[in-house]
């Protein structure tokens, strides 16, 4: 799941506005994520979040 930081999170709520799989919601004027949801990964919410309060950290594997 991608990674919030509260503290920078200032409840806009663009990141659910673009996320294509209502995996985002927000309460009490912060973002979570619904863990029943499946995330695809579009950084679409990373993208659009005017504070850079959402990371989507992903790891590089390579065959070797």
């Amino acid at each position: 799941m991608p990674v919030v930081d509260l503290k920078k999170c200032d409840g806009c709520g663009l990141c659910v506005s673009v996320c294509n799989n209502s995996a985002i919601v927000l309460g009490n004027h912060s973002i979570s994520f619904l863990k029943n949801k499946e995330c695809d990964w579009c950084t679409l919410c990373e993208a659009v979040c005017p504070t850079g309060a959402i990371r989507c950290p992903y790891e590089i594997v390579t065959a070797g």
